[in-house]
């Protein structure tokens, strides 16, 4: 197993992706691993750096070339957006680069959004074919093509409850029709899984079930999980991510297990 971690500008403590790469078992046959990039949440602030780490091990147990990405944050960006995109785009463009000495498969490459990386996940889900995202990289549009996208309790506009504030809202962008995220599912998105709980009161449940039906308007393959019960922020929600009981519920925690499943049926 090998750790790598590469930084994605000149500033020290700045942006960066970190990936856990296994050689694959030759007695499975297999010369290349699908790859996925967990996007954590932290309101633009910063990122559960520990949280981010047992997800992307939770991914790697499941078969998975596995990445989280550290994006910039509000004090070091403003207006934040579009930045943490092109840091996202930057990753996947450099995650190809590298296929063959990671041992990934550039044809199965997933990202998975939490809370306000869920927006990022959104958002990317609905730019990444587009010339200006390419362009603002400095990459080609094919180099940062994804494959799947997971939401979980995903952030998809800023007018749909957070942020809280219209102060909050400047420092996010000047432009937040272009960042709502269900304005602008094409055809070209990908399979998308998506999961929430209906009484989230951090970030609606209505942010999902707009981004669900803008898919379903474009017949996007999309599968979603509203669970009845569960507070923002969950994560896994079992003992790996939350040590709160109010964390910690087995029905929620079924997600990642139906998510798994669907990314290998939509990946490989």
């Amino acid at each position: 197993m090998q750790i790598i971690k590469e930084t994605l500008t000149a500033a020290a403590n700045g942006p960066y992706f970190s990936g856990i790469i296994k050689k694959p078992d030759p007695h499975t046959g297999l010369k290349r691993l699908p790859a996925i990039i967990v996007i954590p949440g932290g309101s633009y602030t910063h990122i559960p750096v520990e949280q981010a780490e047992t997800l992307q091990l939770a991914f790697a147990a499941q078969g998975f070339q596995s990445f989280y990405l550290r994006y910039s944050f509000l004090n070091e960006h403003r207006p934040l957006l579009p930045q943490p995109l092109i840091e996202l785009a930057k990753t996947i463009a450099l995650i190809r680069q590298h296929e063959a000495d990671w041992f990934i498969e550039p044809n199965q490459i997933a990202i998975a959004g939490f809370s306000v990386g869920g927006h990022l996940a959104a958002l990317y889900n609905d730019y990444c074919h587009s010339r200006w995202l390419a362009k603002s990289s400095g990459c080609q549009v094919d180099s940062i093509a994804i494959n799947a996208a997971i939401l979980s309790y995903p952030v998809i506009s800023p007018t749909l409850g957070f942020p809280k504030t219209t102060t909050a809202l400047a420092a996010w962008t000047d432009k937040p029709d272009f960042y709502a995220a269900e304005q602008h599912v094409t055809a070209a998105n990908v399979p998308t899984f998506v999961w929430a709980t209906a009484d989230d009161n951090i970030v609606p449940a209505t942010n999902a079930t707009a981004y669900v039906a803008a898919l379903q308007k474009k017949h996007i393959p999309v599968e979603y999980h509203l669970y009845p019960h569960g507070p923002h922020g969950m994560a896994l929600a079992n003992y790996l991510t939350g040590q709160e009981q109010r964390m910690l519920d087995p029905h929620v925690a079924s997600w990642f297990k139906l998510a798994n499943n669907w990314l290998h049926q939509i990946l490989l």
